[in-house]
């Protein structure tokens, strides 16, 4: 089966009702929107949130705190994510991504103390926490700041 193959199983999809067929149908005449009226005119479309002119729930509730839509967020990374590299290697941001320990890394790399490393590793990253500094310094590695 291939793509343009696909269709909807036998019946269980119905064609679109047609309105303004007489006034037999039952939706004749003002097609079932009524008589007049904003509702009832082309090109009429409710503006998401509305609710007929009451205060909208999303003004009416108490707004916390501050998010700052420009911000960069690093990827965080906890030392027991380098458990697999062997001593004396280079580990990158790219290094990272390419062994699939990070799905993706937009905005740069901080790498924090969480785990144990046991053997001696050139972490390079855009930040490090106190504890992770410490840790890759008592196993032998170096902690390279971007």
């Amino acid at each position: 089966m291939k793509l343009h193959e696909l269709a909807p199983a036998e019946g269980s999809r119905r064609g679109g009702f047609r309105v303004g067929r007489g006034p037999a149908s039952g939706n004749g005449k003002t097609s079932g929107r009524g008589h007049k009226g904003q509702k009832a005119r082309s090109g009429y479309s409710r503006k998401r949130g509305f609710e007929g002119g009451q205060m909208p729930l999303k003004i009416r509730l108490p707004k916390r705190g501050f998010n700052n839509r420009f911000a960069q967020p690093l990827t965080a990374v906890n030392l027991g994510a380098f458990e697999g590299f062997e001593a004396g290697a280079d580990v990158t941001k790219d290094v990272l991504l390419e062994r699939r320990v990070l799905r993706k890394c937009p905005y740069g790399l901080k790498v924090l103390g969480g785990g144990e490393i046991s053997v001696a590793l050139n972490i390079t990253a855009d930040s490090f926490s106190a504890s992770a500094r410490q840790k890759i310094e008592a196993a032998g590695g170096k902690c390279l700041d971007v």
